[in-house]
């Protein structure tokens, strides 16, 4: 591993390459570790759960969903928690991807106030789920939702959570050996997906019937583009 005040962006893209990503002990542990786990956490894209209780909570007019509005807010939120690995330099190194293009965020607000969101690095059709976080009931569950609703659209193949815990595994994450993971990686990195689709116009309805209970893949595909749309993505 090189030394910590080596690592550029660059090397972080070729170890998410290769199937490793980094993590500091703490916020204020300067060190960073490169881990790649036994087993990895990953969602299938087309099986993703939406509750009856999170599909009324994404019906509701009392949010708005963003991309790449304040990505740094979203890293911050992440962070602000008793146990992090985020530590200034992964901050940095993750602006900087967002800087390039490689790393995006999805926000959820009320109003101007930030209460939810994801961010990711992405690779080929591959998206790199990095933190989540929420600051209202289903919030960073709003943000899965409508993040994978995008990556199906965008025609990404993996969906990396890096760890199964039992929320995600409650939203249909799945666990699979480390060389499971690495075959399905070779593959993603392979094919070409877009953040942004051409066309690509979402909507609280379509999103909350796109579960594994809801439309297919296909449907999800075709009902989110519209030809002349742009993708705001600030509907509420």
């Amino acid at each position: 591993m090189p030394h910590q005040t080596e690592i550029t962006p660059d090397i972080l893209l070729r170890a998410y390459r290769m199937g490793i990503f980094p993590m500091a002990e703490s916020a204020t542990d300067p060190t960073i570790h490169w881990v790649d786990p036994r087993r990895r956490g990953v969602f299938a894209l087309d099986h993703f759960h939406i509750s009856r209780s999170l599909r009324r909570s994404l019906l509701r007019a009392d949010y708005r969903v963003t991309v790449d509005t304040d990505f740094a807010g979203v890293v911050a939120a992440c962070a602000d928690r008793d146990e992090t690995w985020i530590n200034d330099q992964i901050f940095a190194l993750y602006r900087a991807l967002h800087d390039q293009g490689r790393a995006h965020s999805l926000e959820v607000w009320d109003g101007a106030t930030l209460i939810g969101g994801v961010y990711g690095v992405v690779l080929g059709s591959a998206f790199f789920g990095e933190s989540m976080f929420s600051r209202r009931t289903d919030a960073s569950k709003i943000a899965l939702a409508w993040l994978i609703h995008r990556l199906r659209a965008g025609g990404f193949t993996l969906f990396d959570t890096q760890f199964l815990t039992p929320h995600l595994a409650s939203l249909g994450a799945q666990e699979i050996p480390r060389a499971e993971y690495h075959s399905r990686l070779e593959r993603a990195l392979g094919r070409q997906a877009h953040f942004a689709p051409p066309g690509y116009a979402p909507y609280p309805s379509l999103i909350s019937s796109s579960g594994a209970s809801g439309s297919s893949t296909g449907s999800v595909t075709s009902g989110a583009t519209k030809p002349d749309s742009q993708d705001n993505t600030q509907i509420s």
